[in-house]
């Protein structure tokens, strides 16, 4: 009767937990399987549904193929050496191949999940040797079958297969695999959007390198300009047309424009190594580019689309989507550990306290054994993780509002100084125009004494500002489309 009642107890304790485990998912409110409220917060689009820019074209008509970002920077970069540069940067960078080993290890990671809610079998040999003592009842027994049998009982020698399952009801286990497989997902974008920082950031330090070998050539120019009107100065204070302050400010200009040569050199040198460093490669080979071509670069109109296209382009919002998806399945995952957990095990194999009776048929066994376990004393720990996972969630859903907002603003910024930058080169270039027809004027007034060798100084020093400035305003404006390339989403594809 004893024997009964424990079962029908046994029973009831079950069909309680079943019953309770059934309603489980339902509840959103506190339960005993659903302890804390939780936020699990919904990503927002928080910006306007058009770019407002002055473009006015029918952004209803523009598709991923209008976007720049849907451009191979294959295409989009013309220069063949400036591609050769990108080429070598993606074999051999560092932090790329960095990141390659982190996709590697989230692929494995998902193997390793994938495998957690298979069916685990083995193979096991196995042996023991326990010597009872003679005065228990396993001692007086051993004794027995030693008098009758001669054998030795106190062996036993197994061999066999095993499995052991644990049943994935509440899809805890899938749910963690899917969270690993959505975290590999987001690797990759890590690694798309290195790849598109990396191409931008080298095409920037390459135009960037074209505009100091063009700032050089400027300076080298003006140098030529500068020492001959100083030659020139000393030949009127011999004839005494001139006095020697005059010489002194044309020899002080000279020296101010060397010694900006002279930095000029030194950022050509840093802008190199640079270069060599993002390709990864220091073998000490000239950086090789089209410099008396940097001016006529062209700068085409690039279409900005809708903030649609930036979420089929932009790495990083896919991956801040991808990081979502997995922090609410990891959520899903923890809060199934407060549920029943069903195990079964199951065994076979041969077992026999002597190895000729090993493989004989009366020594074949096997056991099945399923359990029910459910967490009591330690729900306190399972609960932190979920407020853990849930904080998580939560802070990848604003993480990811947040680099939508960052990836609007970034098109708005570089579209604006894109449009700003070639109304100032335009601007720059009339006032290069207008200052070198003041140099022929004033040399022409000096010469007949009509204009004082200040207003030349002066004029030649606005005239070589003017030109820097120029070059300064052009790098502005490849490096604003540059920018706006990247801002789109462009360059890893």
């Amino acid at each position: 009767m004893t024997g009964m009642y424990s079962k029908k107890i046994v029973s009831l304790l079950t069909l309680i937990a079943f019953v309770g485990v059934s309603q489980a998912p339902v509840f959103a409110k506190k339960t005993w399987f659903h302890p804390v409220e939780l936020l699990e917060k919904k990503p927002v689009s928080n910006i306007p549904p058009r770019y407002d820019t002055s473009q006015h074209l029918d952004s209803t008509s523009l598709n991923a193929s209008d976007s720049a970002a849907s451009i191979s920077w294959r295409n989009f970069f013309a220069d063949p050496w400036l591609i050769s540069l990108i080429e070598k940067a993606l074999a051999n960078n560092q932090e790329f191949n960095i990141v390659m080993q982190d996709i590697e290890i989230a692929a494995n990671e998902v193997r390793e999940k994938q495998s957690e809610y298979l069916p685990k079998v083995g193979l096991g040999i196995g042996g023991s040797y326990i010597k009872p003592s003679v005065n228990t009842q396993e001692g007086v027994l051993d004794e027995i079958i030693h008098r009758d049998f001669n054998r030795n009982p106190d062996l036993n020698l197994n061999l066999g297969p095993s499995l052991s399952w644990e049943v994935d009801i509440w899809k805890r286990l899938r749910n963690a695999k899917d969270a690993a497989r959505l975290r590999m997902v987001a690797q990759y974008e890590v690694r798309n959007f290195l790849i598109s920082r990396l191409v931008t950031e080298i095409a920037r330090n390459y135009y960037e390198l074209m505009a100091l070998d063009t700032s050089l050539k400027i300076l080298d120019a003006n140098i030529g300009i500068q020492e001959a009107a100083f030659l020139k100065m000393q030949a009127l204070k011999a004839y005494a047309k001139t006095n020697q302050l005059a010489v002194n400010r044309f020899e002080a200009q000279l020296n101010k424009t060397r010694s900006q040569r002279f930095e000029t050199k030194q950022s050509i040198v840093e802008k190199e190594n640079r270069l060599r460093y993002l390709t990864g490669i220091y073998d000490g080979a000239p950086i090789l580019r089209h410099s008396e071509q940097f001016m006529a670069t062209p700068i085409n109109e690039l279409q900005t689309g809708v903030p649609a296209q930036l979420l089929a382009n932009r790495a990083d919002i896919r991956q801040a989507e991808a990081a979502i998806k997995a922090a609410k399945l990891d959520l899903k995952s923890v809060k199934a550990q407060l549920y029943p957990n069903v195990t079964i095990q199951a065994g076979t194999g041969y077992s026999g306290f002597s190895p000729a009776l090993l493989f004989q048929p009366n020594s074949l066994f096997y056991n099945a054994i399923g359990d029910i376990k459910m967490p009591l004393i330690n729900r306190r720990a399972i609960i932190a993780r979920i407020q853990m996972a849930d904080a998580y969630q939560t802070q990848t859903v604003l993480t990811y509002e947040q680099t939508l907002l960052n990836a609007y603003t970034d098109v708005l910024n570089q579209y604006s100084n894109i449009k700003k930058m070639q109304q100032a080169f335009d601007t720059k270039k009339r006032e290069v125009v207008l200052l070198e027809e003041a140099i022929g004027y004033a040399n022409s007034l000096f010469k007949y004494a009509r204009a004082t060798y200040v207003e030349v100084l002066l004029t030649q020093e606005e005239k070589l500002n003017a030109e820097k400035e120029l070059v300064e305003v052009k790098m502005n404006l490849v490096g604003s489309r540059i920018s706006l390339y990247r801002a789109l989403g462009g360059g890893w594809q």
